[in-house]
């Protein structure tokens, strides 16, 4: 099963965006999947439903940051420049599909305003593009980690 496959898999039973992309990958990079999700549960909905930047975004920067993120205060070795350098191309490929990297945009509606969050529901957007998204974002990690 590849990571994209885990990653719709674990949001289609309801996992947020942001821990299914973050959890596909962090077992592989030592850190379990139930802690990994925990860690991941509230940047999903674009982050709480404040129609920030889309959860499945969020789960991927966390994974660029777990494998190559900085580790030890003064010792870098390039581990910043590297994290940002795929955090940036990563986005890029991101919004080349989709537009934005921002939840609002991508969806039409900001989940901040209950009425717009109904009316995304009713759109079944989170049945359509959220999977989209979470598929994208770790096809994205799959090919640039």
């Amino acid at each position: 099963m590849t990571k994209s496959d885990d990653a719709a898999g674990s949001f289609s039973k309801g996992i947020t965006c942001s821990a299914s992309v973050f959890g596909a990958f962090a077992q592989d990079l030592g850190l379990d999947e139930r802690t990994a999700r925990k860690i991941a549960c509230g940047f999903g909905a674009g982050i709480s439903r404040t129609g920030n930047i889309c959860g499945a975004v969020s789960g991927a920067i966390m994974v660029i940051g777990l494998k190559y993120g900085k580790e030890v205060p003064g010792v870098d070795g390039g581990a910043t420049e590297k994290t940002r350098a795929l955090t940036r191309q990563f986005i890029q490929e991101f919004e080349q599909k989709h537009g934005s990297v921002n939840c609002t945009s991508i969806l039409g509606y900001n989940l901040s305003i209950q009425a717009e969050y109904d009316e995304a529901a009713k759109a079944n957007l989170f049945k359509i593009q959220c999977p989209t998204c979470v598929r994208d974002a770790a096809e994205i990690l799959e090919r640039i980690l």
